[in-house]
């Protein structure tokens, strides 16, 4: 279901170590709410408080939300904010963009500081005018996949140390073997 532009809330969050800095623009590029909160569980309700009360206080019928994509320090929230139950009536699209088209962007901005809250504002105003190319957050599936690719990558170069080993020691036993 696409979201009605008019009456969408756009939503952009930098993601760090230790916060999340939030932009939420309207339709207009005026800024609705800023808002600043730890990166964890208390911080990220904290955001999804501030999201709500803004939907409802505005008479916003639907909610676009894009984080950069960084490492993992925005995998909880994004899986958070995607599944949350309070904002399912609010149609939630949640983006986890990449860095390198945000920096782009940005360059677009020539008298903007590099701040978290101008960051934050950046990425709203980049989902905003709907430049994002990339798909929706399917958390779930996308990180079971991440997780067996990796496990697997593991298993196989765990195996080739192990051959690498036991080569090496049946060489050192039997060197002088030749076979004919």
């Amino acid at each position: 279901m696409k979201n009605d532009l008019l009456t969408t809330l756009s939503i952009g969050i930098d993601v760090s170590a230790k916060t999340n800095v939030v932009c939420a623009l309207d339709f207009r590029g005026n800024v609705i709410f800023r808002s600043s909160a730890p990166n964890s569980l208390p911080g990220a309700e904290n955001i999804l408080k501030d999201i709500l009360t803004n939907l409802i206080s505005n008479d916003f019928k639907s909610v676009t939300i894009a984080l950069e994509s960084t490492s993992y320090y925005s995998l909880h929230l994004t899986n958070f904010l995607s599944t949350n139950e309070d904002l399912l009536p609010f149609h939630p699209i949640v983006y986890n963009l990449n860095p390198k088209n945000i920096k782009n962007y940005k360059k677009s901005f020539t008298d903007m500081d590099k701040t978290d809250p101008n960051d934050a504002f950046v990425i709203a105003d980049f989902v905003r005018i709907g430049r994002v190319n990339v798909k929706p957050w399917q958390g779930t599936h996308f990180i079971a996949l991440q997780r067996l690719t990796r496990h697997r990558l593991h298993l196989i170069g765990a195996l080739s140390k192990e051959k690498t080993y036991a080569l090496t020691n049946i060489y050192l036993k039997f060197n002088q073997l030749t076979f004919y």
